[in-house]
């Protein structure tokens, strides 16, 4: 306690030089700043990261189930009731994909076709993104096709004003030479799908009983299960439940390992933008550093009086780090406080925005108690620091000094 009565006394007192409380109040500032910055940077890429969380559960399922070798099993009806029946297991959908050729009126590219049943729409609620049109797989002997926006696109086709069909071409697995090389099928588009890039840009959904017959697959044939678990049940949990009973030949992946490359590259993001404003907090510590010395060198006097008292080294040096600490916490604590006023801004005002054509108006945003913590040792290891320096000095201050 004593050496923080002496680091408030030195704060405030009056008799101080000028530029020393000058120079502290423009180190104060920065650290305000420079706190608020790696706050607010990592509150941004917090929401970043939730808002595409929340936009690949409408196309990847809570756990996806893939064989461990080859690109498609079968799956016979036990199989799926017993599977169903796991507890936590609200639904299990059946999907098949590959690779096909797309031709609309001219337009012409490749893509994904992927084959779902009727529980599909219930896995992950994709029917919600329909952004033109409607969702619909199949009317009585009619196939229809859901088509990502980015599809669309290349393929110039618009659900509401479609009327021609779309031809799908699949190549056939063994052919003669006189054989036709492409299995084709026509789909009716019915409905656009807008929900992120990555999705939008290749894939077109269909009937499974379609893409069966246009791959000539047995019927159970899938590429993989997709399972919603129950709102009160553990992913985990059953994660593991549905591997004891599915053995060695499948992977199971949650969803955060369908994406995991892409939440890796984005949380190095996250943590460089950090590191680089953490250097810049260090660079704006200096300011502390020279105020400090310059309290050093005003406080000489007081300094050997201490001394002469019997004030050891230890104390000199607690008194000085405590008054750079000190500094540290009233600057950290203000850049805290501009940060959540910063943040409680933008959800109110939208003060910063994003340009038409994203799923969002404004940047998204998102504070984590884990981050304050991270903030708050990062900043003050910063500033005990920049107090080492000047504490140094303060305890080479001899007991018996003398003003020249």
């Amino acid at each position: 306690m004593l050496p923080l009565f002496f680091a408030r006394r030195y704060l405030f007192a009056r008799g101080s030089t000028n530029a020393i409380h000058i120079i502290s109040g423009i180190s104060v500032l920065g650290i305000a700043i420079g706190t608020a910055a790696l706050i607010l940077v990592l509150s941004v890429f917090n929401g970043f990261e939730d808002l595409l969380s929340g936009l690949f559960g409408y196309f990847n399922p809570e756990i996806k189930i893939l064989p461990a070798k080859g690109k498609t099993f079968e799956v016979s009806e036990a199989l799926l009731e017993r599977l169903r029946q796991t507890p936590g297991v609200a639904l299990v959908s059946e999907t098949l994909e590959e690779i096909a050729f797309f031709e609309y009126e001219g337009s012409q590219d490749f893509g994904v076709l992927k084959g779902v049943d009727g529980y599909y729409a219930r896995i992950n609620d994709i029917d919600s993104t329909i952004s033109d049109g409607r969702y619909g797989l199949r009317e009585g002997e009619i196939n229809y096709a859901v088509v990502g926006a980015g599809m669309s696109n290349k393929l110039k086709l618009r659900a509401q004003s479609a009327m021609a069909p779309l031809r799908v071409y699949m190549p056939r697995q063994q052919t003669g030479p006189m054989d036709q090389p492409f299995t084709v099928r026509y789909a009716y588009p019915v409905g656009i799908f807008s929900i992120q890039q990555d999705f939008d840009n290749q894939y077109i959904l269909a009937d499974l009983e379609f893409v069966r017959d246009l791959l000539d697959v047995p019927e159970g044939t899938v590429s993989a299960l997709e399972v919603r678990c129950r709102p009160e049940a553990s992913v985990a949990s059953v994660k593991q439940q549905l591997a004891s009973i599915l053995g060695q030949g499948f992977v199971l992946r949650d969803r955060y390992e369908q994406n995991e490359a892409f939440f890796k590259v984005m949380r190095l993001e996250k943590w460089m933008g950090f590191a680089i404003l953490t250097l810049m907090l260090t660079l704006m510590a200096f300011n502390m550093v020279g105020a400090l010395w310059m309290l050093v060198l005003d406080k000489q006097r007081d300094i050997a009086t201490l001394k002469s008292m019997g004030a050891d080294e230890r104390l000199i040096r607690q008194i000085f780090i405590g008054e750079g600490l000190l500094l540290t916490t009233i600057g950290m604590g203000i850049g805290m406080v501009l940060a959540i006023g910063l943040y409680l801004a933008q959800k109110k005002w939208e003060l910063i925005s994003i340009p038409e054509g994203f799923v969002v108006s404004s940047y998204p945003i998102a504070m984590r108690a884990w981050d304050f913590v991270t903030v708050t040792g990062t900043v003050l290891a910063i500033g005990l620091l920049a107090s080492l320096a000047p504490a140094a000095r303060a305890v080479r201050v001899p007991a018996y000094w003398r003003e020249e």
